[in-house]
């Protein structure tokens, strides 16, 4: 399909919200930017194009179902809804709008979803992987933080804020906090995943995250037979890319940049003076 710079991806019974930044997926590689739990294409901010700005790649931003703009999707959501989005929705949005190589980026949810789906899929597009704030497993703490958010969002304070980024408010937030609040869910595991990634993963996270701790990288960097490089963040929290935008965008910029030189699709940008740890 002809990619505008904004738009719907209709993929019956799916009508997704997006943004294209950038050249084309035929001109450039494509960086695809999966979303947090509560996010949206606008809830990216001018994260998207400043990548895009830093790298010389095409960005693709998209709400999945019940987020943002984009029609919701049954409800309510099962404990296997990043399965089913990495497995099932995140093929088919990679084929319509022609993707031919680039890398995933995730926040949060959404890293797990670029975690699970290059852990599955053997698919030679995917150059690399950055995954900012990623879960790969349940911590209690984190849970507790999703039940404050829940109270939060039930006396009316967080059902207003929200209500800017999302046409079905209620929809979104229980698609995010059913299933995490779900009792099942704490036994919910994707560290098999990791053994299975044959490509670069940058994790990036905040040394204060509210929902994960470090466990998080050590847990990638002991189950990836793929090189895993981490940055930590002192003093920031779950959203890096919003808390500390410019640090975050060296970051990933160094990163894009390096394994686009090594595929000899980039010409490179000066180093970004962050050390990765």
């Amino acid at each position: 399909m002809a990619l505008s710079d904004t738009g719907f991806l209709d993929l019956p019974p799916l009508r997704l919200e997006y943004r294209m930044i950038g050249p084309r997926p035929d001109a450039a590689p494509t960086i695809i930017m999966l979303h947090e739990g509560l996010g949206s294409v606008g809830l990216w901010g001018s994260f998207p194009d400043a990548v895009a700005a830093a790298t010389g790649a095409g960005v693709f931003v998209y709400s999945r179902a019940g987020y943002g703009k984009s029609r919701p999707g049954p409800m309510p959501r099962g404990i296997d809804f990043m399965h089913e989005e990495a497995l099932t929705v995140l093929p088919r949005v990679l084929e319509a709008i022609g993707f031919q190589r680039g890398l995933l980026l995730g926040h949060s949810d959404g890293a797990s979803i670029a975690t699970i789906y290059a852990g599955s899929v053997q698919d030679h597009r995917v150059r690399g992987l950055v995954l900012i704030a990623p879960h790969f497993f349940v911590e209690d703490f984190g849970v507790a933080e999703i039940e404050r958010a829940n109270a939060a969002f039930a006396s009316g304070d967080l059902r207003e804020k929200l209500k800017r980024w999302h046409a079905d408010v209620d929809c979104a937030f229980r698609s995010w906090s059913g299933p995490w609040l779900h009792p099942d869910f704490r036994k919910w595991n994707i560290t098999e995943a990791l053994n299975y990634i044959r490509v670069p993963i940058l994790i990036v996270q905040g040394e204060d995250d509210q929902y994960g701790t470090l466990k998080q990288i050590e847990a990638a960097q002991r189950e990836c037979f793929c090189p895993v490089e981490a940055a930590v963040l002192p003093g920031i929290r779950h959203a890096p890319h919003r808390e500390a935008p410019e640090q975050t965008l060296k970051v990933v910029a160094d990163f894009v940049d390096r394994l686009l030189r090594d595929h000899h699709e980039a010409e490179g940008h000066p180093d970004s003076g962050v050390v990765i740890i």
